[in-house]
């Protein structure tokens, strides 16, 4: 591992200890932060799957209905019946924090929804229309939560990637780096101790050696 630049000086070793302290104390808290994301992901994960099954389930019913409505009403007739809308439907976005991730949260507004109205005549349309709509409108709800769901799952995965990177970056690179750079000053400062020692030694033997004559 390289050493960082600096110079061999005391006031820089104790530095360079404080610098590997915190970077301990950052690795840990990321790591923390990291596995708590990681089993966050999981749960919604598990969540955002059976949804989505409930979804896929719901529309293949509604898709069923609709192709037997084509199938026994009048060519173009269910393109006419739909083309209004029974009702508008609104939906409110906030945001909501996941370890200082900011996902979003998705409320329809039931109050917008209002009473529904069937925008054609019940003569001109079979009753498997009826259902495919009603189908579509109970799993409009299920629809704004699996995207609410899935949205979250791809903030928090990217929050995973670029907190593992950090953490990776602290473990493998900062945190060596520090230690073997503390290893190089202390090394630097014994060294000069001994030369230090050495040549006090030698100015003494030299005084003593001319005190003798």
């Amino acid at each position: 591992m390289a050493v960082l630049r600096v110079n061999p000086t005391r006031m820089e070793l104790t530095q360079m200890k404080r610098r590997l302290v915190t970077a301990r104390r950052g690795h840990k808290l990321l790591k923390d932060k990291r596995d708590e994301l990681v089993r966050r992901f999981i749960a919604l994960i598990r969540e955002n799957n059976a949804l989505r099954e409930q979804v896929e389930r719901e529309l293949g019913t509604a898709l069923m209905d609709f192709a037997l409505a084509r199938a026994v009403m009048e060519p173009g007739a269910m393109d006419q019946a739909l083309l209004y809308p029974a009702r508008q439907a609104r939906v409110k976005m906030s945001q909501r924090s996941i370890l200082s991730v900011r996902v979003p949260v998705y409320e329809l507004d039931e109050a917008s929804l209002g009473q529904a109205v069937l925008p054609y005549g019940l003569v001109e349309t079979s009753a498997q229309l009826d259902g495919a709509i009603e189908t579509m409108a109970k799993v409009l709800p299920l629809l704004i939560k699996l995207a609410q769901t899935e949205k979250t799952c791809s903030l928090l995965a990217d929050e995973i990637q670029k907190t593992r990177r950090r953490v990776n970056a602290l473990e493998y690179v900062m945190i060596p780096q520090f230690e073997e750079t503390i290893r190089f000053i202390s090394m630097k400062l014994e060294e000069n101790e001994r030369g230090a020692l050495t040549r006090l030694m030698k100015v003494k033997d030299m005084i003593a050696e001319r005190a003798a004559y």
